[in-house]
């Protein structure tokens, strides 16, 4: 299975400081890295604005892959109460779930994506996919 952002990035990309400066060169560095030998890539983040997705279409396109979105649709109340029973570095600081909240604008295929897929994570279960998801913006 390909490598998630996670494990690229040894965690997640949260706010503007320079250890998420860091973590996000790292991420996109050996996102690169990975595209140039050849391996197929997953990359796991939140990615919220266009500016986030950017650089990582950005690397797909130029190693000539196709790029595809997964949209996981979730009520923002589903998401805090998951985020509420997360425990340690698990959980997202309320500041952080509504500012990712606020700057969230649903990828496009103008950005480069071949492919947005839509699952609808609202079932309290795993995301299962929702009937008639097209590409969003499109």
């Amino acid at each position: 299975m390909p490598p998630t952002a996670r494990e690229l990035a040894a965690g997640p990309c949260t706010g503007a400081g320079p250890n998420a400066r860091r973590r996000e060169a790292r991420q996109r560095r050996l996102v690169a890295e990975l595209l140039a030998a050849g391996s197929s890539v997953v990359v796991d983040n939140t990615s919220p604005a266009l500016e986030d997705r950017a650089p990582l279409v950005a690397a797909a396109r130029e190693a000539g892959v196709p790029v595809r979105a997964v949209l996981v649709d979730t009520a923002p109340e589903l998401c805090r109460a998951r985020n509420d029973v997360r425990r340690g570095r698990d959980r997202v600081p309320l500041v952080g779930v509504l500012a990712t909240r606020a700057r969230f604008v649903p990828p496009t295929t103008a950005e480069g994506f071949e492919r947005i897929d839509v699952v609808c994570g609202d079932d309290g279960t795993a995301p299962v996919p929702r009937p008639g998801a097209g590409t969003p913006g499109v």
